[in-house]
Formats: structure tokens, C-alpha cells, sequence
């Protein structure tokens, strides 16, 4: 089993090495027939990597990194790929070195490439880095990569400091990692000032542990808030039987994901009892066919969808429409084009990333709405492949088709923001699905004045809401005024 096991290691890095050529091989075919299109040369190339994304089920972001990654290999360090494709390498070691030597020059990246695996053998196994780690061989290969030209080397740790950046990964048991990307001066003070405060703290007998006590800081001092939530929106999407009668089906938190029922509800609970009516809570329902649980809404005539279908776009599809994309929506794009009469509606609206809508929008690449129980689009590359992307099932919905003989279905959006944080919602849902006409109702759930008591109140058309729950109808008689 041991044999076994090594073998199939050593068959996952054949593979690797052999998507690697098949990926460099591809991209030279697409570009050639690009160049014979007359497409200019600057803008050859565009849509192979999507298509190396899709065909091996990554987000398109990593697809364009294992492109390359085969053409560095396959172009300017052979030697490394040799290694790949006999087992010597991994597919991340691989990459490891590959991103370690971007700085240099064709020239010199092969001079370090037979330098690794001929001088010290590094990569045959024989050398002195036998069975080194991921630390011990970006260490060799960052002292070639200074040998041969120390002032590349150094000009992009000069340059480093443009990408430092700030980014938010979600983490089990409703947490998430908030990750900051800074200069290292930077990094340290920020840390020590962490650190000083959580040692004054827990000196005057704070109990918490110092790591809560400076996650704790943190939250406060960027936000400039306890608690840090006021004044923030934050979509959260639930139904109303989760909202109104302790049922355990989980919520979705927007930019994290799946939460618990009960977690979902103290957050709502500790947003409307606020101090000083610093957080208000809205309702807004959302309106869902009856049995499938699709998402409805309005139609537009305008070339831009407007506020309120943006809004719906956001709630129904959650991230990137994409297949293997899960990146922020940042376009509202017609699946049909617009100038080629593709409606502004929601059933020939999309949400998707920047890159997403670009790549979508290269000559070769269309996209069509197919009926469905939910909102589902065919993507198809100018290889002729077919891909399916289906929006994401809203909180409840196989306990609404479960339901025997239940009425057209609608959805109810909470909201967590003081006044003035959201832009407002100007369009409503409909139930087209059961014929009914186009409504709205929004619910604002205030903080009780007591600490105990909460009070629903129909909306003004000025408030602005900010997270989202959808569920069945809002009884408007839920709590006393």
C-alpha cells in the first residue's frame, strides 16, 4: 500500500507536467488562429486562460496561474519541469520555484533552473536539499536567483510594497481570518501595539485570553466602534421561520457563507438592542415563485439595471456566476448582451467579477439563460465546451417544496445599519410566477426603548436598507407596537 501510494503521488506530478504542456500547447493554437483573425497582437491570448479554468475546474484567478506556470516551465526552466514530470517535484513545489525566479531574466531563470537540478542536485533527489522541505528549497532558489542578478532581486522587494493589501477569508465555526499584507516595519508595529495593549489589559485583570483581548482592539480601532458593526452593512439572508420561529434552517451571510440559525438570530437580536438606538434593523421581502424557491423581481427598460435589480442580482446569486468562480460580484452583466437586444431583466441578469464579465465579452465566448427550476446559464467557449452555472438555492427552499399545497412563497430581507449607510431600494418584486402584481413592504425592527421590547414599524420611503433575509410572508402583527 506504501508502493501504492508513492506511485500515484508520482502519477498526480506526471499529470501535473502533462496539463502543463498541454496548456502551453493550446495557448499557441488559440493565439495563432487569433493572429490569422486579425486580432492585434496585444489582445492575443485573451480568454485561453478561462478556458484552462473551466476545463480544470478552477476559479478562473487560479487558471490564469497555471498558465503561467506551464509556460515558464515548459519555455525557461526545463529542468524543473523534467523534475515535475518524474515525481522529483510536486505541482506546488513546482510553483514555488517558478514564482521565486519571476524577477529574473529568460536567461538567467534558466541559468538558475540548471543550476538546481545540475549543480547541487537539488532536483534529482542526490543533492544536498534531498528531501528538503518547501522553506529549504525557496531558500536555495532565492539565493541562485541573487547570484545571478542581486539588483532584480532587490528592485522587487523595493516594489513588494505595492501589493500590500487587506483580504477576508471565511474560517469554520462562523469566524474569519482578516489578513493584512504590509511592509514589515509596518506589520511589527502594528503587532507590538496589539500586543502592549493586551498586556496592559490583562494586567488590570481583564480575564479575556491575550489573543481575544488584541482581535478584540483591532475590530475597535478600525472600525471606531465596540463591537465593531454599526454603521456597516452586513447581508444576511434567512427565512422568516428562522427569523421569527427559532427553526434551525441555516442563514448566508454574504462574503462568508452558510451560518447557524441560532447564530444568525443573536445577531439580529444583539443589533436591535444596540445602546442608543446606534443599529436599526430593516426587513425586506423578497418574493420567490411558489415550489422552486426562484428568486422573482421587476423588469427594466433602462440599458443599466437599475438600484433595486442590483440589489435582487446580489441576494439571488451571491457571488460570481461563473462555474468554480466564487470572487466578489462587482459587474451586473446582461447574459444576453444589450446591444443585441438582451432585456434589462432578472432573468437575463447575472452577477459577476471583473474578470468574469471581461473574459465573457472575448470574441468566441457567449452565454444564454436555460429554463430551470433556478436561474441557470449555459457558458459556452470558443472550443465549443459547455458549462452550467445555477444560482444558489435561497435559505428554505427544499422546505418550501416539501411543503404540500403551500402558497406562492415570498422572502423577507433584515437589515443591520443606521440611517444613511445603504443606498435606498427603489424597485420592487413581484410574484410574477403566481400573476400577482408587483409589491413591496419593508419592515424597520428598531431597538426597544426598554432593552426588551421590539417594535415593527412600516418603513419611510427615505430609510436605507442594509442585510437581507428572505423567507415566507412577514406577519405584520409579530410583535406589539
Amino acid at each position: 500500500m506504501i508502493d501504492q501510494l508513492r506511485e500515484l503521488e508520482d502519477l498526480k506530478s506526471l499529470a501535473a507536467a502533462k496539463q502543463a504542456r498541454i496548456a502551453v500547447a493550446f495557448d499557441l493554437s488559440r493565439r495563432r488562429e487569433q493572429a490569422a483573425a486579425g486580432v492585434p497582437a496585444k489582445e492575443q491570448g485573451a480568454g485561453v486562460a478561462a478556458q484552462v479554468a473551466l476545463a480544470r475546474r478552477e476559479s478562473p484567478a487560479r487558471g490564469g496561474r497555471l498558465l503561467g506556470l506551464a509556460k515558464a516551465l515548459s519555455t525557461e526552466m526545463p529542468h524543473t519541469l523534467a523534475a515535475l514530470q518524474s515525481g522529483q517535484l510536486n505541482e506546488w513545489r513546482a510553483t514555488l520555484i517558478v514564482k521565486e525566479t519571476a524577477c529574473l531574466s529568460a536567461e538567467d531563470r534558466c541559468a538558475v533552473d540548471e543550476e538546481l537540478a545540475a549543480g547541487t542536485g537539488t532536483l534529482s533527489g542526490t543533492g544536498s536539499l534531498a528531501g528538503a522541505g518547501d522553506r529549504a528549497i525557496l531558500a536555495a532558489v532565492r539565493a541562485a536567483a541573487y547570484r545571478r542578478d542581486p539588483h532584480s532581486v532587490t528592485r522587487r522587494a523595493a516594489h513588494a510594497v505595492n501589493d500590500r493589501t487587506v483580504s477576508l477569508r471565511p474560517a469554520p465555526d462562523t469566524m474569519a481570518r482578516l489578513t493584512a499584507l504590509l511592509p514589515v516595519a509596518q506589520g511589527v508595529a502594528a503587532y507590538a501595539a496589539l500586543t502592549r495593549h493586551a498586556d496592559t489589559v490583562r494586567s488590570q485583570g481583564d480575564e479575556r485570553s491575550r489573543g481575544a483581548v488584541m482581535a478584540d482592539r483591532l475590530v475597535e480601532n478600525i472600525t471606531g466602534t465596540p463591537g465593531g458593526i454599526a454603521g456597516i452593512e452586513v447581508q444576511l439572508v434567512m427565512t422568516d421561520r428562522t427569523l421569527f420561529q427559532g427553526d434551525s434552517e441555516p442563514a448566508r451571510l454574504a462574503g462568508y457563507g452558510t451560518v447557524p440559525a441560532e447564530w444568525a438570530r443573536k445577531a439580529i437580536r444583539a443589533g436591535s438592542e444596540a445602546d442608543a438606538g446606534e443599529l436599526n434593523i430593516w426587513l425586506r421581502r423578497v418574493f420567490t415563485a411558489p415550489g422552486t424557491g426562484e428568486l422573482l423581481a421587476m423588469d427594466s427598460k433602462a440599458r443599466l439595471f437599475p438600484p433595486g435589480l442590483c440589489r435582487f442580482l446580489q441576494v439571488r446569486d451571491d457571488t460570481c456566476r461563473s462555474p468554480y468562480c466564487d470572487a466578489p460580484i462587482r459587474h451586473h452583466d446582461h447574459i444576453i448582451p444589450w446591444h443585441q437586444d438582451g432585456p434589462t431583466t432578472s432573468t437575463n441578469g447575472q452577477g459577476l467579477c471583473e474578470a468574469c464579465n471581461h473574459t465573457k465579452e472575448t470574441p468566441g465566448f457567449s452565454a444564454t439563460p436555460v429554463p430551470g427550476p433556478r436561474h441557470t446559464v449555459e457558458l459556452k467557449t470558443p472550443t465549443g465546451h459547455t458549462y452550467h452555472s445555477t444560482a444558489p438555492p435561497p435559505p428554505g427552499t427544499n422546505l418550501e417544496v416539501a411543503r404540500s399545497g403551500a402558497p406562492a412563497g415570498t422572502a423577507a430581507a433584515v437589515a443591520a445599519c443606521p440611517p444613511g449607510v445603504a443606498a435606498p431600494l427603489t424597485e420592487s418584486a413581484g410574484a410574477v410566477g403566481s400573476g400577482a402584481p408587483a409589491r413591496r413592504r419593508d419592515i424597520r425592527l428598531q431597538p426597544p426603548a426598554t432593552g426588551t421590547q421590539r417594535r415593527l414599524n412600516e418603513r419611510g420611503p427615505k430609510a436605507k436598507p442594509a442585510v437581507q433575509v428572505l423567507g415566507r410572508v412577514v406577519p405584520s402583527d409579530w410583535c406589539p407596537a
